[in-house]
């Protein structure tokens, strides 16, 4: 297939009504931004409240594409404020949606399947007589084409004819199969003009959004619409990341899109939007290309194609070791690689270390994103590095009923030995300023340190309040992240060792490689 495929992204439209979220000015104008900067073709963006028509008020964009309904039922096209609204967006593309099925025309608009063509007719000719390249979706096509197919496609004749250069066929319930959506496409397109592109439109709900997409592109369709990480309505809407990266890298389809900005896309959109990616996402997860297991690491590590289907750096994203109970001496000489060059799989350290790794993770610990953690202990056990500080200790003082709890932390460095209280939410954020503001005393860079994440994980259920709990902290310097690891039948124990050992990483870190 030679043709180029238009995408279409609808994370500011249907994106937007995914549960809780919400998105600002500033947020909409960094997305598309980002979008553009990627190579998507066309970005979606609603009307029908005054937050989006603000929005399409003030930004200017070549690809921005406003969305809308056909005309109302007893409204000539002139006079329909909805039509007229899409008007006055001013973008050079607008899609408009409308009844593909007689049943869904009588029962929801109210309107006899004769009624509903005209509708269709007069709503894309009026915006073509504006100058506006009109997109058509077909909403419920594929139920409506089970039910009648011969109007279903009169419906999209009809668009087409009206001046529609694209026809879309929605999934909008998301319950079609890939089969049956290959089939129908092809039926679609023998049925329309050459000039008309058809596209595509799913949704998740079967899970298969994606691979329905790639059914309908399989079968000739040029354009596909979904959102940059799936989100949407109820179950999502296919997931652009992945369609995009297996039509290239998988179909050998031009996209038109910067694969190698996919991953930081990605990862920017989801800050954007508040929601946290899925580690296990393709192409673009955390976990992507992460390998844990000995013998997995160690193949991996010889032929990366042993259990990589493509190289990580095509979609922008790194292969990650991951050490833990199941490591072995390959995945810790390899970690080790970064810190200690001499140090290879044969050296009896790298043993010593990996025992030592399988030892703490019996008792709790866990290695797999602590890789803060995991240089600190390599660097202790290695006698590699002196430390920055010297906890002495700390003393939760006081807790209040408003929850605010005062702490009291006291560190040595070299022969001068600090001590701090702090009040806070709670006696882990009291326990956190103290430390911080004890380094800060004597390493002003500390203030450049931010809290990113705080997880606790209870161990064993068992045991109820008295079980172990494992927390992990992620901390941020602007620049770059890592994160550290404490375990404890005592949940602020076990923050404090984390924490500690968070601004000793950073502390200790000698070069910006360290930092992970």
């Amino acid at each position: 297939m030679t043709n180029k495929i238009e995408f279409l992204d609808t994370t500011l439209r249907d994106g937007a009504q995914a549960v809780g979220m919400s998105f600002s000015h500033r947020d909409k104008s960094s997305i598309m931004e980002l979008l553009d900067g990627f190579g998507i073709q066309l970005i979606e963006c609603g009307a029908a409240n005054p937050k989006d028509r603000e929005f399409l008020k003030t930004v200017k964009n070549n690809k921005l594409t406003v969305f809308g309904s056909t005309r109302r039922k007893d409204n000539s096209a002139e006079c329909d404020s909805a039509l007229n609204g899409l008007l006055e967006a001013d973008t050079q593309t607008v899609c408009i949606f409308g009844k593909s099925g007689a049943l869904q025309a009588e029962r929801v608009l109210g309107v006899t399947p004769d009624e509903n063509i005209a509708i269709i007719c007069d709503s894309v000719s009026y915006l073509r007589s504006h100058g506006k390249r009109v997109i058509f979706d077909a909403e419920h096509f594929f139920d409506a084409y089970a039910q009648n197919s011969d109007y279903a496609i009169s419906v999209l004749k009809t668009a087409a004819q009206a001046g529609a250069d694209t026809v879309v066929l929605c999934d909008t319930n998301g319950g079609t199969m890939p089969w049956q959506i290959y089939d129908v496409v092809k039926r679609v397109i023998s049925e329309l003009p050459p000039s008309v592109k058809t596209g595509i439109h799913t949704h998740n709900d079967c899970g298969l959004a994606v691979a329905c997409a790639l059914s309908a592109v399989k079968a000739g369709a040029l354009h596909v619409q979904g959102t940059f990480l799936g989100f949407g309505e109820r179950c999502g809407n296919a997931n652009l990341s992945s369609i995009i990266a297996d039509l290239q890298l998988k179909m050998n389809i031009d996209t038109g899109c910067d694969l190698t900005r996919l991953t930081a896309t990605a990862r920017q959109i989801a800050e954007i939007a508040n929601v946290r990616l899925d580690e296990g996402m393709p192409y673009v997860g955390l976990s992507s290309f992460a390998h844990k297991a000995g013998m997995h690491v160690d193949a991996v590590l010889k032929d990366s194609h042993t259990f990589e289907h493509v190289l990580p750096e095509s979609v922008g994203n790194e292969q990650r070791l991951v050490l833990s109970d199941v490591s072995g001496r390959s995945a810790v000489s390899h970690k080790l690689y970064a810190l200690f060059p001499d140090l290879d799989k044969t050296n009896p350290k790298t043993e010593e270390i990996l025992k030592r790794i399988k030892e703490l993770e019996r008792d709790g610990f866990q290695f797999d994103t602590a890789d803060g953690s995991f240089t600190l202990l390599a660097k202790r056990m290695l006698g590699a590095y002196k430390a920055k500080f010297e906890p002495i200790g700390y003393r939760i003082t006081e807790s209040k009923p408003d929850g605010v709890s005062e702490a009291e932390v006291s560190i040595r460095v070299g022969d001068t030995a600090t001590t701090v209280k702090q009040s806070g939410n709670g006696p882990v954020n009291a326990l956190d300023k103290a430390l911080r503001e004890a380094l800060t005393r004597h390493y002003p860079d500390i203030a450049s340190i931010t809290l990113a994440d705080y997880k606790v994980r209870v161990l064993d259920f068992a045991a109820a309040t008295g079980a172990k709990v494992r927390v992990l902290i992620t901390s941020t310097d602007g620049r770059s992240s890592w994160t550290t690891v404490g375990v404890s039948t005592d949940v602020i124990e076990a923050s404090w060792t984390a924490l500690k050992d968070s601004f000793e990483f950073r502390l200790c870190a000698n070069d910006q490689k360290e930092l992970l």
